[in-house]
């Protein structure tokens, strides 16, 4: 098994000095496993809950039998007990096949998963992150998107069941602090991309480069001119973290204010892996967001983050990812990929 960039993780996250009982719900899944992967490492006791629907059990198995490490396949839909001091709730399908694919359960893990998580929160008075999405700003109408745009999002669409999904979860946050007095956190996430991905969840990254890499056209859907951010898994950890436990309750915006046009990013993966791939156009999906770049003067601000990684760096290394979930890698090529990179495991704090 590999963790393409375990070693580049613990270079960029501190080390806290109080163990923490962490829950991640949605452990299992892209991000969750590198946010998972960067707390156990931290030294913190980590339960991960995930139903497996996206989520994948090979992500976390090699925590799998760790004393400070449990895994537990439960559906956040349903109450879950468990005493903890912080609660990363991730737990939602994020691609639009996914989360596409039974949407009344998509709005259910998003109320009633998050309305469960919450009421956890206020019980053992632990502090909860909820993962937001820029998806929340709809198709903007104000370009870049800072944390004060209220978004210009369609209800009745075929992305609404996530997109109303996270916004009334934003407000159930807000609920829940100003009545209950429960401690939490927004974050709002851009485009991510990185290792542990779904090579076929249909987001732009795994399109192209699966696409390019099988030797198929590389299929942009609509004129290409729509443009997206494209932000690597660290830094997204690196931020989630940062906000989990600063004093700051959010909505703070965590993207690459890097842009490209949709063609500019068919291209650079063409350009890297099949240059004779041919380029092909169809009809654009409904409620496609023209523009979409993150205003992040705030996670500067009150996090001092900014992304580390640049694109061509991160896209060079979820290359080499696809191309090895493929089966498509040489055993020179093997070589040179990092092994699985664990410190000891001691019984104190990393």
């Amino acid at each position: 098994m590999f963790l393409f960039y375990m070693h580049q993780l613990m270079l960029e996250f501190p080390i806290f000095i109080l163990q923490r009982r962490i829950l991640v719900t949605g452990g299992a899944g892209f991000v969750g496993s590198n946010l998972v992967d960067v707390l156990m490492q931290q030294g913190h006791i980590v339960y991960v809950m995930d139903n497996l629907f996206t989520g994948k059990r090979k992500n976390i198995e090699h925590w799998i039998g760790h004393p400070n490490f449990a895994f537990f396949q439960h559906d956040v839909i349903h109450p879950f007990f468990i005493e903890c001091d912080q609660i990363y709730h991730l737990a939602c399908p994020a691609s639009p096949p996914h989360y596409q694919y039974n949407q009344i359960k998509t709005i259910k893990t998003s109320t009633m998963g998050t309305l469960n998580m919450l009421g956890l929160a206020k019980r053992v008075k632990a502090r909860l992150l909820f993962t937001s999405t820029s998806e929340i700003y709809g198709d903007p109408e104000v370009h870049p998107q800072p944390e004060t745009y209220w978004g210009h999002v369609n209800t009745l669409g075929p992305r609404s069941c996530y997109d109303e999904g996270k916004r009334v979860s934003e407000t159930m946050c807000y609920a829940y602090s100003q009545d209950c007095g429960v401690e939490t956190r927004i974050v709002r996430i851009f485009n991510t991309y990185g290792p542990r991905m779904d090579p076929y969840d249909g987001r732009v990254v795994s399109n192209f480069i699966i696409q390019a890499l099988q030797g198929k056209p590389i299929t942009i859907y609509g004129t290409g001119s729509q443009t997206r951010s494209f932000q690597y898994v660290s830094d997204l950890v690196r931020g989630l973290i940062a906000l989990m436990n600063s004093d700051y309750k959010g909505p703070v915006n965590i993207g690459n204010p890097q842009e490209y046009t949709i063609k500019q990013f068919a291209e650079m993966i063409q350009g890297r892996i099949n240059p004779n791939a041919p380029i092909v156009y169809k009809e654009a999906s409904v409620d496609d967001p023209k523009q979409r770049r993150p205003d992040i003067s705030l996670a500067k601000k009150v996090l001092n983050w900014e992304p580390r990684t640049d694109v061509n760096d991160g896209v060079s290394i979820a290359i080499k990812y696809f191309k090895n979930e493929l089966g498509l890698t040489n055993e020179e090529e093997k070589a040179a990929i990092p092994q699985v990179w664990l410190p000891p495991m001691a019984d104190s704090i990393a």
